[in-house]
């Protein structure tokens, strides 16, 4: 059986997030593909802030993100969170092999993506349960 499509307004979670949130999906409306009524999302939307907001504060355990290590020295060697500003440069990984909008795979619940900090993001709540996918 497959996985649930992926849409905007879907929820995103970082495995380096300091307060461990989801936060909301945001899809353009470029693919012109709907899924339950939203728009249904592909590999390629991965742009940071402008799809995938901000959770807010990076963990303080997370020395790969340059800022948690400057803030961490500052305190002296005391970890400390810094602002979450995610670096995703490539596309979500384990998009769909089978289902395809305009010529990108299409994202279901299995799919994740990286952040430059370390952070693995991945869809907490696809949007729809209801529509089905090929992984």
């Amino acid at each position: 059986m497959g996985k649930a499509l992926v849409v905007s307004g879907a929820t995103l979670k970082c495995d380096k997030s300091e307060a461990g949130t989801s936060v909301p999906y945001t899809v353009p409306p470029m693919n012109m593909t709907k899924g339950d009524g939203a728009q249904a999302a592909t590999e390629m939307e991965f742009a940071p802030m402008a799809m995938i907001p901000s959770w807010g504060m990076c963990s303080k355990t997370n020395s790969a993100n340059p800022m948690v290590a400057s803030l961490t020295a500052a305190a002296l060697g005391t970890p400390t969170p810094a602002p979450c500003i995610p670096v995703i440069v490539s596309p979500w990984s384990g998009a769909s092999g089978t289902v395809k909008i305009n010529n990108k795979a299409a994202l279901h619940k299995g799919s994740t993506c990286k952040c430059l900090w370390t952070g693995t993001i991945s869809i907490d709540d696809p949007g729809t349960t209801d529509i089905k996918i090929g992984e």
